[in-house]
């Protein structure tokens, strides 16, 4: 298989599995054992290319939020965005500095997968029990924030099915509602965690060897493939629910763990 083929196959690969309640960092580090490793900025790049995709399928949402600060319940919406960010880097931060990495392996990978799975299925059964509500409290914000950092800590758990499904526990049942929360608090989350580690890497390794047109194609694939996959997920999600994406987490975990040696 050729560099530019597998960088392309990891850049769709993001693009599919970030905005998707699957876990986009456990997919990759998966497919780059079967794919070879990249380098850290390889995957902090198309990771930027995602964020970009959903950032262009929200470019509308996001004007309206900045235009209108003058309506009471657009400024109470962008105070909680900010406060869910804000949750996420003060306790996100000290993880990071403390020198937390991600496995090498994908066991804890494929056991992530699994109980994330579980989790979805047991949390889509108790918020269907409660009132369908589509408002965002300051309770949602705040354990959204704290979603995002156990995601961070745990490859596998997936961002966005952590702080869906934490969303919609904590009160908000409507699932487009949190769904659209999510990814919206999303947005300045990756940005910052992006910016971060791509400046930590450029300080501690530069940017020489690294093979800049496949990072440009992949980047380009991420990016298409995030824009199609949000826009469709979107739809989805109004007439059905996760429980799919569950079922699939459980399959591939389980087939993991029996496919692969212990530690593999």
């Amino acid at each position: 298989m050729s560099d530019l083929f597998s960088a392309l196959l990891l850049g769709l690969i993001e693009g599919v599995t970030e905005f998707l309640p699957i876990s986009s960092t456990g997919h990759l580090l998966i497919a780059q054992h079967w794919l070879g490793a990249r380098s850290d900025l390889f995957n902090i790049v198309i990771q930027a290319g995602a964020i970009l995709a959903i950032t262009l399928v929200f470019r509308q949402r996001l004007w309206s939020l900045a235009t209108n600060l003058r309506d009471p319940d657009n400024r109470d919406y962008l105070f909680k965005i900010a406060t869910a960010f804000a949750v996420t880097a003060l306790v996100g931060l000290p993880v990071r500095l403390a020198g937390w990495e991600l496995p090498e392996t994908v066991t804890p990978v494929a056991t992530a997968l699994i109980l994330g799975g579980i989790w979805m299925l047991i949390a889509e059964r108790v918020a269907a029990r409660r009132p369908e509500s589509a408002r965002i409290t300051w309770t949602v914000a705040i354990l959204v924030g704290l979603a995002q950092v156990v995601a961070g800590v745990f490859p596998g758990t997936s961002r966005s099915a952590a702080a869906i499904f934490m969303a919609m526990l904590a009160g908000t049942g409507h699932r487009a509602a949190a769904t659209e929360f999510v990814f919206l608090v999303g947005i300045p989350t990756m940005f910052a965690a992006s910016g971060y580690a791509l400046l930590e890497h450029v300080l501690e390794s530069g940017t020489g060897g690294e093979a800049w047109g496949e990072l440009g194609a992949a980047f380009v694939a991420a990016s298409v493939t995030g824009f199609v996959v949000v826009r469709w997920l979107l739809g989805y999600i109004k007439r059905h629910s996760y429980a799919p994406f569950a079922i699939y987490r459980i399959v591939l975990g389980a087939a993991l763990l029996l496919l692969l040696p212990a530690g593999g």
